[in-house]
């Protein structure tokens, strides 16, 4: 006992030596593309010390409790429910109370202060538990009371149904947010459901509705499966279902998890153990799976393997060598046969995939213990779902995203898309049929004449030719093409793939065919223009990944940072076609504390989306400039009045809640906003 508490003392103390909490700016940028390596070393570095020593606390705390001669002390399991429902609590109080009020050098402050009342009340509890313990002397412990050392299938128990749940939250979180629709603080649900499941689940319960939870689990994974061969499902039902499928398959797998529980004097090996399950499902989501997987494919095989956490199913028959040689073939002969279903009839394919992948999930639910003998079928059918696609679609996976390169329906346009976004359509047929040939028409948002166009006429007309053009944002690099001769262009974009979709002529040739001398600078916009030498005359910000806009792009430091790039006639101006924020309100008051004038345009479209695919977008303008704003107005520009009395989004503070709340008080009165 002193020594546990003498080495988690060693501990908080290490961790506070890392107060305040901070980023490490001196860290730099990602190298070579491997951001998810980088930003895991970034915090591991930043706050990982004051972080682990926290997390730490809550079983060793439990411990102290089991042996502290308490009346509930021999299942002291009920705490770990206690704290997961404070997590849930505080992370409902962050977007809603705490991020609209404080900025980042106050919560830091707080929070610090908070690791510091921890940290003594964790003390206050050693001191209780050595008072106690010395007051009531040696205490003999009976083997009933100690518990038998649990066995090795029971430790990988112990993992692996923590691991399940753990990856299946954060490919549910990359499918909603991505996939589904990127809505604001949309990743808050996964993750509070996931913490509601130990709530629920860590309790003694005289009854527990298991059927009708592993028949939910099947219906609903069928369907996901189902639909995966088939086609993309519906908003309305594609969210309720995976937020739902993600909080069934927790409580399941945690309530297993809760059964095989050991004695109290078994505690910190148990949480080791979960917790170590945790952390390798989390990194095979978010670190493995986009390495391999060129879609969110480890969304269904984690549903599946969720099927496997169902009581019974981690019993595994007698192993029998003819038996497992049976089902290996008919496995292997089913993926032969529909690969060559794909082939020959690729109109069937998916249907009968579908079929297939349903009928085992019967089959298992009839036979839980046979669950693993048909796995190996399962994800052989989801990983073969792009080759049993009807559709012809590409998809490059990237630290950001999944991007799709596909045809439109009637063949005459190629698309990219990531998530719920349209980030580029090019001709690639006439109406006719005939190929599409020579210099590629700017589609979507960046069409001749629309507002992200007229931008470069703006500044055309107010001080002649373009001496340089600076773009933050990428995308199918369609914007190269309102490109005039003698001009130089810059693109800034953050993902390398998008880089190699952009610059890859038998994908796209907006750049190749309009802007072929045109640089392009990877890696983050902030830093990257912080390092640019040569000021130029327009800067376009176009950046965003689905219908998100980085927030850092649009802060006090960031408007001053894009005025100091731009020469004495130079233009400001940022795409926030949004479906979710209205980002006006906000970027008109940090203008106003950069002494910058915002102008706006919304484009206004009749014709079909699908006919040329040109899009409205929204656009705003920043300057000081006079003749700009002149000229601005003159086609059709008008001035955005900034609110003085808000808060100004600085580095420190930004109020996404806020501009959520602009966009619906603006839908609720009428208005129109543009969007994706």
């Amino acid at each position: 006992m002193r020594t546990s508490v003498v080495v988690h003392g060693v501990v908080l103390l290490a961790g506070s030596t890392f107060l305040p909490i901070a980023v490490a700016t001196e860290a730099g940028a990602a190298q070579g593309g491997d951001e998810a390596l980088w930003l895991v070393g970034l915090f591991l570095a930043s706050v990982g010390a004051p972080f682990f020593a926290l997390s730490a606390s809550a079983p060793l705390l439990q411990a102290w409790y089991a042996r502290s001669g308490n009346a509930r002390a021999q299942d002291p399991y009920f705490l770990y429910r206690a704290s997961n429902l404070g997590s849930f609590a505080a992370l409902i109080a962050y977007p809603l109370a705490i991020e609209p009020v404080f900025g980042l050098a106050e919560q830091t402050r707080l929070w610090s202060a908070g690791y510091a009342l921890a940290a003594g009340a964790v003390a206050a509890c050693a001191l209780t538990v050595l008072g106690g313990a010395h007051s009531r002397g040696p205490v003999a412990v009976t083997p009933e009371v100690a518990g038998t050392a649990p066995s090795l299938a029971r430790r990988l128990a112990w993992v692996g149904l923590s691991a399940v749940p753990s990856g299946l939250l954060v490919a549910v979180t990359a499918h909603v947010t991505t996939d589904v629709a990127a809505i604001p603080l949309m990743w808050v649900l996964p993750l509070a459901l996931y913490l509601l499941t130990f709530v629920i689940t860590f309790r003694p319960l005289a009854t527990w509705p298991e059927r009708p939870l592993a028949a939910v689990q099947v219906a609903g994974t069928a369907v996901v499966l189902g639909a995966a061969m088939i086609g993309r499902l519906p908003f309305a039902a594609d969210l309720p279902l995976s937020l739902g499928l993600c909080f069934v398959a927790g409580l399941v797998a945690h309530r297993a998890v809760y059964r095989l529980r050991p004695a109290p004097s078994r505690l910190t090996e148990f949480y080791l153990c979960t917790s170590l399950g945790g952390m390798l499902g989390g990194l095979f989501a978010a670190l493995i799976a986009p390495r391999v997987f060129s879609t969110v494919a480890e969304y269904p095989i984690l549903l599946v393997a969720a099927l496997a956490c169902r009581p019974g199913a981690l019993v595994a028959p007698r192993f029998a060598a003819g038996a497992a040689l049976r089902r290996l073939s008919v496995s292997l002969a089913g993926a032969a046969g529909l690969a060559l279903l794909a082939r020959f009839a690729p109109e069937a394919a998916p249907s009968v995939a579908a079929a297939i992948m349903m009928t085992i999930l019967l089959l298992s639910w009839r036979a839980p213990r046979a669950a693993f003998g048909r796995a190996a079928l399962f994800c052989a059918l989801v990983l073969a779902m792009p080759l049993l696609s009807a559709q012809d679609v590409e998809n490059r996976r990237s630290f950001f995203g999944v991007h799709r390169i596909e045809t439109d329906p009637q063949g005459r346009f190629r698309l990219l898309a990531h998530g719920t976004t349209l980030h580029g359509a090019m001709r690639i047929r006439e109406d006719d049929g005939r190929p599409a040939l020579g210099r590629p028409e700017p589609t979507t948002y960046y069409a001749t004449g629309h507002a992200i166009a007229d931008v470069l006429e703006v500044a055309r007309n107010a001080y002649g030719p373009l001496p340089r053009v600076s773009v933050v944002g990428l995308g199918a690099g369609s914007l190269a093409c309102q490109a005039r001769p003698g001009e130089a262009w810059t693109f800034y974009e953050i993902d390398p793939e998008v880089v190699r979709i952009a610059s890859d002529p038998t994908r796209f040739r907006f750049l190749s065919a309009c802007a072929p001398t045109a640089r392009i600078v990877q890696g983050d916009a902030r830093l990257t223009l912080a390092r640019a030498t040569e000021p130029t005359r327009v800067l376009i910000v176009d950046a965003f990944s689905s219908d998100a806009i980085p927030m850092h792009l649009l802060t006090g430091e960031a408007l001053a940072l894009y005025r100091d790039r731009l020469d004495a006639q130079g233009v400001l101006a940022l795409h926030v076609s949004n479906q979710h924020f209205d980002l006006r309100p906000a970027l008109a008051r940090a203008a106003a504390e950069q002494g910058l004038t915002l102008l706006q345009r919304i484009d206004a479209i009749d014709e079909p989306i699908e006919r040329r695919y040109r899009m409205r977008a929204m656009v705003v303008i920043a300057t000081r400039d006079p003749a700009i704003t002149r000229e601005a107005e003159r086609l059709g520009w008008t001035r955005v009045a900034p609110d003085l009395t808000r808060r100004p989004w600085t580095d420190d503070y930004a109020n996404v809640l806020e501009a959520f709340l602009d966009l619906m008080r603006l839908r609720l009165g009428g208005g129109l906003a543009a969007g994706h």
